[in-house]
């Protein structure tokens, strides 16, 4: 933990700030009035002092934020900061998912970063904060959560919560701003019955903040009985956090429904610092809207209580389309459309697939079907092997049987890897459009990736199948869903602002847009979204919004937790090339 704290205005990089804020840090910016957060420099900024006090309140776990690359640049901020071992090593780890959610501050995709202060071999160049907050504490215990939360509500500071950085949108990030880090949260407490509220007697466990899926997923294979959890496709996915927050789909979500439907009780702090038990009896109101109501937006989550289901057999299959097969570009979209195109037959048979779709190639590694054996999926998988056979389509397309769903999930599925610079949208397709607009859909896909240049992220997923009707914040079209995709925009590193802005507006409206064109049923996911997604509050929460937009301003009417287009954020905006966080006034 570093003693001394340096209040250096990192804008250096920036265009200079519009206005000088008052006291009050009300400023003018394009003929509009806003009071904002306070930021370094402005006359509200909290004094060493106060920051002195709040390290010792939190245990010595407050640290000032200094970038994990510093250490390959001579200077940062003006002190000397370049060391070669320490720079291999930050740049060995630089695209490995899980070393990056253990950090303080980092973001697994780097967008949102800023850029500013990436691995370099010129230690000549330079590095700065970029759009990484100020200060994080690493909380070790609640009452840390709670001091950074009464700090930042208390002295005006945009607060920002983080537990793996496993996030597309930049939510866990922020300019100028306080970070509480929850990552450390490990506590797992598996139930055999649960008793609480609600009326489910069942298999339960409660977790803490930051337990990831993988390492969940592994000790429910532990349990005598084994038990399994819907959990994220990626392993280093954090349960209790933006994930289940804002819906959570995975690998069980087509047989049990998404993450969010599995809560039953929520252990959070809340704006005015005050712990709180969300669930059926207590809170209700509050635990409804943590349901998918949206990251970072009611209150910080301590810990997190949800069903668990016995493991159970399951089959797998990878389907591949690739230049090892055809080159024909016509021959291959056939072949994808007969994949794409049963969507719905999968899902009503409580399949899951993660694929990824690139011009010219699927890889569909794997197809998840729990509780069948290897020759009830190829069964069910009948119809599109039977049509890739008559229309003389070449593919691979595999079958394995496993005694559990936990040794599918590591014999199957893949790590992916961190340090993308990416901006991502994307479309909830629904068995309603699939059926009535199959090949529109996938005509759209095919215009979304020429627009892109690289490819989609899809997912084959309908937790409609299994939790058809749930009284919960998600999405309620998520209950006709079928097929999700994350689109992807790949970004220079050194991009300036204005292309930034241009490559926003393209996303929207030339890879999104068809997207949305072809399915008139769909609707877009907050968690894997398009922050510019038009009239987002629909397209994230269709009928939900009007109450989770009172909600917020119940539960969190000073604004003190933000995430873009969540509920009651529409009179915020980020300024001043995307530094100040500020209200219209």
């Amino acid at each position: 933990m570093k003693t001394t704290f340096s209040f250096q205005l990192a804008l250096a990089f920036l265009p200079s700030v519009i206005a000088h804020p008052t006291t009050e840090n009300v400023i003018h910016s394009g003929g509009q009035r806003y009071a904002c957060k306070c930021y370094p420099g402005d006359s509200c900024w909290p004094t060493p002092q106060k920051w002195k006090a709040l390290n010792v309140t939190v245990g010595g776990t407050l640290k000032e934020v200094i970038p994990n690359w510093a250490v390959c640049y001579n200077t940062f901020e003006g002190k000397p900061t370049y060391n070669a071992a320490a720079c291999a090593a930050a740049t060995a780890n630089f695209t490995l998912e899980q070393w990056t959610t253990e950090q303080d501050i980092l973001n697994l995709w780097i967008f949102w970063s800023n850029n500013t202060c990436l691995p370099t071999t010129n230690p000549d160049s330079s590095c700065t904060l970029g759009y990484y907050p100020e200060y994080v504490i690493r909380a070790k215990a609640k009452e840390h959560i709670k001091a950074g939360i009464d700090f930042a509500r208390e002295n005006n500071v945009r607060l920002v919560i983080r537990n793996t950085g496993h996030d597309f949108m930049g939510r866990s990030t922020g300019y100028g701003s306080l970070a509480i880090n929850t990552h450390d949260f490990k506590s797992v407490e598996f139930t055999k019955s649960y008793s609480g509220p609600g009326g489910y007697s069942g298999g339960a466990v409660t977790v803490g903040a930051g337990i990831q899926g993988r390492e969940l997923l592994r000790l429910g294979y532990q349990q005598s009985p084994k038990v399994a959890v819907v959990t994220g496709e990626c392993p280093t996915v954090g349960l209790a956090g933006g994930y289940i927050q804002g819906g959570g789909h995975g690998p069980l979500a087509s047989i049990y429904g998404l993450a969010a439907d599995q809560a039953l009780s929520f252990d959070v702090i809340t704006s005015d610092g005050v712990y709180r038990t969300a669930n059926a009896r207590e809170n209700p109101d509050l635990f409804w809207a943590l349901k998918g109501g949206g990251p970072s937006t009611f209150a910080t989550i301590v810990s997190l209580t949800v069903k668990t289901f016995p493991e159970t057999k399951t089959a797998g299959a990878v389907f591949r389309i690739n230049s090892t097969h055809t080159n024909d570009t016509e021959v291959f979209w056939k072949g994808f459309r007969a994949f794409h195109n049963l969507s719905n037959r999968w899902v009503e048979n409580g399949i899951f697939s993660y694929y990824q779709l690139l011009p010219n190639s699927v890889n569909a590694q794997p197809m998840v079907a729990p509780n069948k054996t290897a020759a009830e999926l190829k069964q069910i998988l009948k119809p599109l092997a039977d049509q890739l056979s008559s229309q003389n389509i070449p593919h691979s397309l595999t079958y394995h049987e496993y005694s559990t769903f936990f040794d599918l999930y590591l014999d199957l599925f893949t790590d992916e890897s961190s340090g993308n610079n990416m901006l991502v949208g994307g479309r909830l397709f629904t068995k309603t459009d699939i059926r009535n607009n199959g090949d529109g859909i996938v005509d759209a896909m095919r215009q979304s990736i020429k627009a892109g240049g690289y490819g989609l992220i899809g997912h084959i997923v309908g937790p409609g199948t299994g939790a058809p009707v749930v009284d919960n914040a998600v999405h309620p079209r998520w209950r006709d869903g079928a097929s999700f995709s994350i689109s992807v925009l790949l970004q220079p590193t050194n991009a300036t602002w204005e292309q930034k802005q241009a490559a926003k507006t393209y996303l929207t409206d030339q890879v999104d847009g068809p997207l949305r064109a072809a399915s008139p049923n769909g609707a877009a996911y907050v968690n894997e979204g398009n922050l510019e997604e038009p009239n987002w509050q629909q397209a994230f929460w269709g009928s939900n919004y009007p109450r989770l937009f009172s909600l917020k301003k119940k539960w969190d009417p000073n604004g003190v937790f933000y995430a873009r287009t969540t509920p009651g954020t529409e009179d915020w905006e980020i300024i001043d090339y995307g530094t100040r966080l500020c209200k219209k006034v």
